[in-house]
């Protein structure tokens, strides 16, 4: 198990890296601009609001929200099992680090070095609190059960995010503000705390969600497919990845759904299963939870940022519009295939660390 994971995850970050690169190679672009470290993204204008666009857009969207709907209407909640327990002395010490962090992050009398790894302390400040959460509700959190996988998850978290960073110089969708000057080591050790929490927040999210007898009893029909879908899986996001730097005005969508493609299909492929398999017992609880918990993360992320320094901003064609935060609202669909992304790495880490999957977090279901 955890040869074939180590070898599923190698080849994912393979692919993703070097098929934008491809496919510029072949288009006769220069690559050289794509390889630098650490990938720094600037503002670059983006073709205006459209409304046809948009509304196209929103159709995926609105069929998530379709989804989640049927999904919540045929769930059967069991027995949530007695009376809650003691909400630990770790989630009042995550609770006083926002408390502290927030006010700092938000400041503008204070200095940038003061402000600078707030984000950081905010959302490890989030992680203690929900795997508190969890904990209160079902007895068990990633933190307290599998603590050393949970912890692996940071510096992973760490690569994974930079690899976003490294594709977003393909379509420009954000950039960072509130750091000029500052030299690449520098940005490196800022940027790299931060971004090693993302897989870890999201895993204590998904913890939490699974405490509740509701979201815990998603149902939908079972969904089988045929092992083909594998590797049109995978063919299908190599090709969106290479040709992601081509059409970015049209193609940025693919910077979410082109790598979940290529990692779940590498390791269907490679580990003979993936999160996905579960669908064909009529099982959605794996696919639809991660989902919700980067969205639930996605707008915390979005929150913490609104007022924060040094902080992002975005710049996506067409859907421009409808901010919530410095979000488009349309952006926030993006997170539902993240969510499952990061459920797919998660799962595959678990594989290499403990010889086990990650589903279903913290124990036997």
């Amino acid at each position: 198990m955890r040869s074939r994971a180590l070898a599923a995850l190698a080849l994912a970050v393979l692919f993703i890296w070097a098929a934008p690169l491809a496919g510029l190679a072949l288009a006769g672009r220069p690559v050289a601009a794509y390889l630098g470290f650490p990938p720094r993204t600037a503002l670059v204008a983006q073709a205006p609001f459209a409304w046809g666009a948009f509304m196209l857009f929103s159709l995926p969207a609105l069929g998530a929200l379709a989804l989640y709907g049927v999904a919540l209407a045929r769930a059967r909640p069991g027995n949530s099992g007695g009376a809650a327990g003691k909400f630990p002395w770790w989630g009042w010490l995550g609770l006083a680090l926002i408390a502290v962090a927030w006010p700092i992050a938000w400041s503008r009398a204070l200095a940038l070095a003061w402000r600078g790894q707030t984000f950081t302390l905010l959302w490890l400040g989030y992680i203690l609190v929900m795997n508190a959460l969890a904990h209160r509700r079902g007895g068990s959190s990633p933190l307290t059960h599998r603590p050393v996988w949970f912890l692996w998850l940071f510096p992973l978290s760490a690569g994974f995010w930079w690899l976003f960073e490294y594709l977003n110089q393909f379509v420009h969708n954000w950039y960072y503000g509130g750091g000029e000057g500052e030299s690449d080591w520098g940005y490196i050790v800022r940027a790299t705390l931060p971004f090693s929490t993302v897989l870890p927040a999201v895993a204590s999210t998904w913890a939490w969600l699974r405490a509740n007898p509701r979201i815990d009893a998603l149902a939908l029909p079972p969904l089988r497919g045929h092992a083909a879908l594998a590797w049109i899986a995978l063919a299908a996001g190599a090709l969106g990845l290479a040709t992601i730097g081509l059409r970015p005005d049209l193609l940025f969508p693919l910077l979410w759904i082109a790598p979940l493609m290529v990692l779940a299909g590498l390791q269907h492929l490679i580990a003979g299963d993936t999160l996905f398999s579960a669908l064909a017992r009529g099982d959605w609880r794996a696919v639809l939870q991660p989902a919700l918990a980067a969205l639930v993360c996605g707008f915390f992320w979005e929150l913490w940022n609104w007022g924060s320094l040094p902080k992002w901003h975005y710049a996506i064609p067409y859907v421009q519009r409808f901010h919530l935060f410095e979000m488009p609202i349309l952006g926030y669909a993006g997170y539902l295939p993240f969510g499952v992304e990061c459920a797919l790495l998660l799962d595959l880490a678990a594989r290499i660390i403990e010889r086990r999957p990650a589903w279903p977090l913290g124990g036997t279901h």
